[in-house]
């Protein structure tokens, strides 16, 4: 793994969301693959982003890319994982 900056795993979510939990349960093992941190942001809590994202949570961001909505496709994330990690 590269010593620079962990991977951020950003995950725009709310509360009684059954796609959002199902993402998170998903990603868990990549996160641990990668040496990934995963920040979990509640989107109700910020008017902005509930007017953005209302209808599409979970929406994931690898950095500042997104890169999911809705469902993941684990294969895909990996293979963009490796790519950042490989570019630390």
């Amino acid at each position: 793994m590269s010593t620079g900056n962990p991977i951020v795993i950003t995950l725009y979510t709310r509360a009684a969301c059954h796609l959002c939990d199902e993402a998170k349960a998903q990603i868990r093992p990549l996160l641990r693959e990668f040496g990934a941190e995963l920040r979990e942001v509640d989107i109700d809590t910020d008017p902005a982003l509930r007017a953005e994202y209302d209808y599409d949570v979970p929406v994931i961001f690898l950095g500042t890319q997104k890169v999911a909505k809705h469902r993941v496709d684990l294969a895909q994330l990996r293979r963009q994982m490796a790519r950042a990690a490989k570019s630390e």
